[in-house]
């Protein structure tokens, strides 16, 4: 009787560790595919301010050349930027 409790002990233990590494196995996995999904949204972000850039550059070039209109973008995004950052300070 008693080694059949310890043998039953043994095996609950190893179940448990069995366990352990799985849910181990899955906290890892779902850190891997946290960092993918926020490495994504990133992105996506960037993606949709070049398409807000680009929708700018064709607004500003209606009529005057490609370059100039990109210089335009380009000194108003600037500008903006800076009053991004007086703002946060």
């Amino acid at each position: 009787m008693l080694e059949n409790i310890k043998a039953q002990i043994q095996k609950l233990v190893s179940l448990y560790e069995k366990e352990k590494q799985r849910a181990d196995g899955l906290a890892a996995e779902l850190a891997d595919k946290d960092a993918r999904l926020k490495a994504c949204k990133e992105q996506i972000t960037e993606l949709n301010q070049q398409i807000d850039n680009l929708k700018l550059q064709i607004a500003f070039g209606s009529g005057t050349d490609r370059i100039t209109a990109r210089e335009r973008v380009s000194k108003l995004i600037r500008e903006i930027d800076k009053c991004i950052e007086l703002l946060e300070n």
